[in-house]
């Protein structure tokens, strides 16, 4: 069947698809501009139903010898090979109007054949992916990341590249809008149209979400930021977001510049969707991909000033992926700089780019006034829990964790909580220790603040400026190690032989004492448990997790099996149905538990251990009279 020839892209055919600003201020085209580009990309939701985004890219100048192109592999962020690549559906290439042959290279490369005059590509991307990573499209909005989209031109990377984000033609589109912090071109802000970027790495950076979504807007520290919420939410209470995260991000921009209280990027936006049940969040420089429940974000219909659980959740998810525009956007592990996106980038330092960051997390809500130290030390009490849960922490160090992310934490199965450590929630842990020991070291006088300040210093505030020792170096675990003892003013290897590099637990309890800080554990030994984790097969209660160590992986059972009966009494999905059931017995009683591993029944003899469920709290001792010793880092 003969194909149309494909529509070659041009700045001019750009300014025609430019989209209505929604406010005075939106109206304003960004000043930055880049020399004319030699790439330039189309993206169109060319089929609502089908999911499908249709891309135009145009070489200017393709190598002589055949130009190579390549998808990313990963997205900087998520730490897994996702082979982007298996969502193009079809593409093609032509020069002149004649066919171009593509032959292809791997699984995520081509190369067009030898060509003169300009090179223009075109593929169809499936979009069925509703997450922060990927790409998504739908008659009810359409979200999508460079790396999903945007073919890498070999050898041009450096170039000024342009994208025409096209208008849909459906009628149900005639409302949408854009958002994204990609530079205006010729479009409009929330407007379809062209935008530009000085580079690939920048291109793929900012991600678009398009729909008719709710829109508000704050200013932080003289700095515009936007909050978008794609998806229905009734009553949604934007006042409040703004407000909130008002209050967050100008804390988070003081943290970093306390004297010029200067931000990093010119705009920000936090791109949400909300779902019914979702969760995750995923930094850029100068915006976020969040999702999360609906029922998290907070609604006009309530009066209330209190923050509840679900939505402490989601300000805690925007403060971490806000924190990271420092850290890990802008200060990088010499691996990230640049990143390879056709294969793993390995480093040991995500301990500190997400551990630290999970650390300040909630320690910026409390120093942005939204929380009080109560509150903090029980979100504090849940994450040491969590660590202690799991016997893989005692296998596998932080420093291991973090180079193994891309083949163990990112792919976990269920024997992950016996191998695995997060470096995630140790790493906070180790991040709290860390201020706690500079603090009582120093007498107060510097703090785990002075790191990250100095951290931002040398290596982030530069990055991408074209000045200073820090332009577009990421630091090493060498670099890291020298910069603590250098404001500790003590050696920290032994800290980091420990607790970093090896699998020492963290000990918080003599660490905290001084700071006024009671740890306690109140273990419940005297409960009978088989130490599992449940999930629901049905009606019927499947075990996820079987704890090393605990009376079900003594007694023969394995994470799938689903429990039948308890000493001939049915086990439900209902997870206080087992906890009724073994309610009724002693610790070190024996029972027999049948249960179907596949399609077969089997009956296992348990003796019943008590529970081994981690009970960490903390709690403020009463102040003394006279204040003594560093302040905590969560005091006010």
């Amino acid at each position: 069947m003969k194909k149309a020839p494909i529509q070659k892209i041009t700045a001019k055919a750009g300014a025609k698809a430019s989209g209505k600003a929604t406010s005075k201020a939106a109206a304003k085209t960004a000043v930055k501009t880049t020399p004319a580009a030699g790439i330039i990309y189309s993206i169109a939701a060319a089929d609502l139903a089908g999911h499908m985004f249709k891309v135009t890219l145009t070489v200017k100048s393709p190598a002589a010898i055949g130009q190579v192109f390549a998808l990313p592999a990963w997205i900087p962020g998520s730490y897994m090979i996702r082979e982007f690549s298996r969502n193009i559906v079809s593409i093609r290439a032509e020069s002149d109007g004649k066919a171009v042959a593509l032959t292809k290279l791997d699984k995520h490369s081509w190369q067009a054949a030898p060509c003169k005059g300009s090179l223009t590509v075109e593929y169809d991307v499936y979009a069925w992916d509703l997450s922060v990573r990927a790409a998504h499209l739908d008659q009810n909005h359409g979200f999508f990341n460079g790396t999903s989209v945007f073919l890498r031109v070999l050898g041009q990377e450096a170039e000024p590249h342009e994208v025409h984000i096209v208008q849909p033609k459906d009628a149900a589109c005639k409302t949408w809008k854009v958002a994204t912090t990609l530079p205006e071109l010729k479009a409009k802000r929330y407007g379809f149209g062209s935008y530009q970027a000085a580079n690939y790495d920048e291109l793929i950076d900012h991600p678009v979400e398009m729909g008719d979504f709710a829109l508000a807007t704050f200013t932080a520290h003289g700095v515009p930021h936007d909050i978008v919420v794609t998806g229905k939410v009734p009553n949604l209470d934007l006042d409040r977001l703004c407000r909130d995260l008002k209050a967050i991000c100008e804390t988070q921009i003081a943290f970093f510049e306390p004297k010029t209280k200067k931000a990093p990027m010119d705009r920000y936006v936090f791109m949400t969707m909300a779902v019914g049940d979702g969760y995750g969040g995923l930094e850029h420089r100068a915006s976020t991909a969040l999702i999360c429940a609906r029922a998290d974000l907070p609604t006009t219909a309530s009066n209330s000033t209190e923050i509840g659980d679900g939505y402490l959740k989601f300000l805690g998810l925007c403060s971490h992926e806000y924190f990271h525009t420092w850290n890990v956007k802008r200060i990088k592990p010499a691996a990230f700089a640049p990143y390879n996106l056709q294969a793993e980038s390995y480093s040991p330092l995500l301990w500190l780019f997400e551990g630290f960051t999970s650390y300040y997390d909630d320690l910026m809500l409390v120093r942005a006034g939204l929380i009080d130290e109560a509150a903090y030390f029980k979100l504090l009490g849940k994450t040491v829990n969590s660590v202690l849960r799991g016997s893989g922490r005692t296998k596998q160090s932080v420093a291991d964790s973090s180079f193994d992310a891309w083949g163990k934490y990112y792919r976990q199965d269920e024997n992950a909580p016996n191998a695995i450590v997060s470096y995630y929630t140790k790493g906070s842990l180790i991040a709290l220790a860390f201020d706690l020991t500079i603090r009582a070291k120093t007498n107060g006088e510097k703090s785990l603040d002075d790191v990250m300040q100095a951290l931002w210093q040398r290596y982030g505030r530069d990055f991408y400026k074209g000045k200073g020792e820090g332009k577009g170096r990421g630091v090493t675990p060498a670099e890291v190690e020298a910069l603590f003892d250098e404001i500790a003013g003590t050696r920290m290897k032994p800290f980091f032989e420990r607790y970093i590099r090896g699998t020492d637990d963290v000990p918080l309890a003599r660490l905290l004492a001084p700071f006024g800080v009671k740890y306690s554990d109140a273990r419940k030994a005297e409960k009978a448990s088989l130490d599992v984790n449940l999930g629901r097969d049905g009606n019927d209660a499947k075990l996820a997790q079987v704890h090393q160590g605990g009376a079900a992986h003594v007694a023969g059972l394995s994470a799938g099996d689903v429990l039948v009966a308890i000493d001939g009494l049915r086990v439900t999905g209902n997870p206080a149905n087992l906890d009724t059931l073994l309610g009724r017995y002693a610790v070190g009683a024996k029972v027999a538990i049948h249960a179907f591993r596949r399609d077969e029944l089997m009956t296992f003899a348990a003796v019943l251990q008590g529970d081994r469920v981690p009970g960490v709290s903390l709690a403020l001792l009463p102040a003394p009279k006279k204040a003594t010793g560093p302040k905590r880092p969560s005091a006010a």
